[in-house]
């Protein structure tokens, strides 16, 4: 996976790091607007979908803010159906 993934710019002192699959054959243009749609999200410090597994989204959160669930949250409330893979 370390050739599909770039690290998410932003550092946090809680920072966590998660990888989230998403379901949805997404094109570019609806994946930049998750990514936007995501980082404009409170407690989401930054989210980019993988370079050769594009259904799969790696995500940076600030976990004295949000939770592994409440960043699932986000996908869902984008009509996304997400699961949680793991941490980084």
């Amino acid at each position: 996976m370390d050739q599909a993934v770039q690290h998410v710019a932003g550092e946090a002192k809680n920072a966590v790091e998660i990888v989230v699959h998403v379901s949805e054959d997404l094109g570019e243009e609806q994946r930049n607007l998750v990514v936007s749609a995501l980082e404009k999200t409170d407690g989401i410090i930054g989210a980019e979908f993988c370079l050769l597994r594009n259904h799969l989204v790696l995500t940076k959160y600030n976990r004295e803010i949000y939770s592994s669930h409440d960043v699932l949250k986000s996908f869902n409330s984008l009509n996304l159906k997400a699961k949680l893979i793991g941490p980084i």
